[in-house]
């Protein structure tokens, strides 16, 4: 390489440190290029979110007409496969591929599944809608496929996530850990607001074919970004290697061992106290606006990208503490800590009629989510022992989307319960929200007291520890003033 181009390479490696988010989590071991190439799997699995949760939700329930009962029974569906990414984890940690492979198989059955439910999806959704020569057709078959589709989705996206976050702590060295975790979940959520946009943009001009096309486009999508992802990522076990798996425990004994293990269960209740916590408000933020604060359609839409800035705000901060040594625990907390005046300064939005204090709200829930969020996956990757982190990291993954699942669908069904019982009251239609975002504050309460035994106390100091290490020294000196 010539001078000029030594130059050039090196400027342009000084500025990726000091620009790009998490650029500094690359390694010798693992450089920028392949730790941003594994982590595409986040973006289909944020392309995959945004499509489940977001466009179809509108699409099924305005032009499809289909009930909004039904809609939310198969938004729902993928959450039944999240208990089990425990297990998806613990697979992949034992598997014997006659490759010599433990993650990279799981990886591509993931794609293949949600590939699957993706290729599906939109004739069952045409279908369902009993649209064209298809109302002729019986709509028990219409709602059956469009299930399998959300389920095989949902399937997909556990599966693949679980495996590829394992995949990414098999790589990387215990030190540079943390800003993988926010590369990761930065990756994430790059991967749900650009899916969003491009969605928006492509359905602009509405139709059932346009729909097949989007749906279709990201099954492929979906299968290319995997690909590449795990392309040479994972290096092929030895022998001995496979010998050793084939004695592999039983599911029921690692778990077993893994429970077991210093505070295993009071993290779990940590992490699914504090993401009901951050959850709960998930579908309520926009009607909020909406029907509290009058605010128009485009303004409530723009909440979303609030909370994913904050979010985007909160991996980084937690990434860059957290590589110092910080506690993860310790940052948790501070995430929960930050959550308790967001949802207050959301409470105050409404007698306040303040706009303004309800946006910087919704940024601060995400910056206390993305501390938090950070927080607990960064201690259980560092608490993963070498040989259960797929395990480990399916616990995780299993309680975080099940506890917001139920948070989410208890968020709305509280608020119609309170709504009902108490339409006249004087905060009006925000008695409802209100209740659930006091009930939020205090989950975030109850998640401080969880976590109170998991925070690491501060080291003492180098001189303090080199005294207590050698007594004679303070004797020493005592000695010589007398």
């Amino acid at each position: 390489m010539n001078p000029v181009s030594q130059k050039v390479m090196r400027a342009w490696i000084a500025l990726g440190t000091r620009f790009l988010p998490f650029a500094d989590a690359a390694t010798p071991d693992l450089p920028l290029s392949r730790l941003l190439r594994l982590s595409l799997f986040q973006v289909s699995v944020g392309m995959s979110l945004v499509l489940l949760v977001g466009t179809l939700n509108r699409v099924m329930i305005v032009e499809l007409n289909v009930p909004a009962s039904i809609v939310g029974v198969m938004i729902s569906l993928p959450l039944i496969f999240a208990p089990f990414r425990a297990l998806i984890g613990y697979r992949s940690d034992v598997h014997q591929s006659v490759l010599g492979w433990r993650r990279v198989p799981f990886l591509y059955k993931g794609t293949m599944v949600q590939f699957g439910g993706l290729a599906i999806l939109p004739f069952a959704l045409l279908v369902l809608s009993g649209g064209g020569e298809a109302g002729h057709a019986p709509v028990w078959i219409g709602q059956f496929a469009a299930a399998l589709a959300f389920l095989l989705i949902g399937a997909g996206v556990h599966t693949t996530q679980t495996v590829g976050l394992a995949l990414a702590t098999d790589l990387a060295a215990p030190e540079s850990r943390p800003k993988v975790v926010g590369l990761m979940y930065t990756m994430l959520l790059l991967g749900m607001i650009v899916a969003a946009f491009v969605y928006g943009a492509l359905l602009a001009d509405f139709s059932p074919g346009r729909l097949i096309q989007v749906i279709q486009g990201a099954a492929v999508v979906t299968i290319v970004l995997n690909a590449i992802a795990v392309w040479k990522q994972e290096t092929r076990a030895s022998a001995a290697a496979a010998r050793a798996q084939q004695q592999a425990s039983t599911f029921r004994d690692s778990w077993n061992v893994y429970i077991k293990g210093d505070n295993a269960m009071r993290r779990l209740i940590a992490v699914g106290l504090g993401t009901m916590a951050f959850s709960m408000e998930d579908v309520l933020l926009e009607p909020f606006g909406g029907q509290v604060l009058h605010l128009s359609v485009g303004d409530t839409t723009k909440l979303t990208a609030a909370l994913a800035v904050g979010g985007l705000f909160g991996f980084g901060l937690a990434s860059r503490v957290l590589s110092r040594g910080a506690d993860p625990f310790r940052m948790a907390s501070y995430g929960a800590l930050v959550g308790i005046p967001a949802f207050m300064a959301v409470i105050m939005a409404a007698p306040f009629s303040s706009a303004l204090l309800f946006g910087f709200g919704t940024l601060m829930i995400g910056f206390g989510a993305g501390l938090f969020g950070h927080g607990t996956l960064t201690a259980t990757m560092n608490a993963a022992p070498k040989d259960q982190a797929g395990l480990a990291l399916g616990a995780w993954g299993a309680v975080q989307a099940s506890a917001a699942g139920i948070a989410i669908a208890l968020g709305g069904i509280l608020r119609d319960i309170v709504h009902s019982l108490a339409p006249n009251t004087v905060l009006g239609p925000a008695a409802g929200y209100h209740f659930v975002y006091s009930l939020e504050i205090v989950l975030l309460f109850a998640t401080l007291v969880a976590m109170i035994p998991l925070i690491r106390r501060p080291k003492p100091r180098a001189e303090a520890e080199e005294l207590l290490a050698r007594p004679e020294i303070g004797l020493e000196t005592e000695t010589e003033k007398s």
